[in-house]
């Protein structure tokens, strides 16, 4: 499959960041894009609502359906669902882009901030799944892309943040059982990770990085479309990461996604 037109993808956190440009990257084609995130209403700090994501995916060439969705609440996510169907006849694609983060010691995470990670990182993306997987296997080449990194259990990763760290590998463990799980009903389940950091929101946190040591949205939406347009009964059960997938597509240049050209993009974390 060489583009994603008349494909419907159901995206979470897809207001801003990589979700965002995930949702543009399809939308060139031609797809349905279903924005399903939290910011309805302006944020003071976070830029971008689901309005205006979905305003941005008409102007790029898609149709969109903007939702509010909070994947922590089930409720919320089937309903979603419900009115993807209805709208746009099916879902193909379930790109769990969802996350929240605090790169803090164990001291340093109050019980509240570590029930959100879990809570959104892990459960909401294991809700979506489930949620969208009676759709999938109905659908022409299907696929589930999780936003996680390959699975390692080097303490380095663990030790400076353990409650971040352990949703994370969640969801890379849910991608990992997810496609052993679907590999027969054909639905691919793949996860995809930057090599660098990707200018986001999320730099605000402590311990990441300036904006002008990252790399644009644009590599993962990329390297993104790339796992989604690719064979679902050959494509599945991989941890990708963006420069492995751009590269093997024959991308030598990815100095043209960095923020600065004077800057060398930093190392993500999780990345070795």
């Amino acid at each position: 499959m060489s583009d994603l037109k008349g494909k419907t993808l159901f995206i979470t956190g897809a207001s801003r960041g990589i979700g965002l440009a995930i949702a543009l990257r399809a939308a060139r084609d031609g797809a349905n894009v279903v924005i399903a995130a939290k910011t309805v209403d302006p944020h003071p700090h976070l830029p971008g609502t689901v309005y205006d994501a979905a305003r941005q995916v008409e102007v790029a060439g898609g149709r969109a359906l903007p939702l509010a969705v909070d994947v922590r609440f089930e409720e919320q996510i089937h309903e979603a669902v419900d009115r993807s169907v209805k709208r746009f006849g099916g879902i193909d694609i379930l790109v769990n882009n969802a996350s929240a983060i605090s790169l803090t010691g164990t001291l340093e995470t109050p019980l509240k901030r570590f029930d959100l990670m879990m809570g959104v990182n892990v459960r909401g993306s294991y809700a979506c799944a489930q949620a969208c997987i009676p759709w999938l296997e109905q659908a022409k080449n299907p696929h589930i892309l999780i936003l996680a990194p390959p699975i390692s259990l080097k303490p380095k990763w663990y030790g400076p943040h353990v409650a971040y760290s352990i949703s994370k590998f969640g969801m890379s463990m849910l991608a990992l059982g997810l496609a052993e799980e679907l590999r027969d009903k054909g639905v691919a389940v793949n996860a995809l990770w930057p090599v660098t950091l990707i200018a986001t929101s999320a730099l605000n946190v402590p311990g990441l990085g300036p904006s002008n040591e990252a790399r644009s949205p644009q590599i993962m939406a990329d390297a993104a479309h790339r796992i989604l347009t690719g064979d679902n009964r050959s494509v599945t059960g991989n941890f990708f990461l963006d420069e492995q997938v751009l590269g093997q597509a024959g991308e030598t240049d990815f100095a043209r996604y960095a923020m600065s050209a004077d800057v060398a993009p930093r190392r993500d974390l999780f990345v070795d």
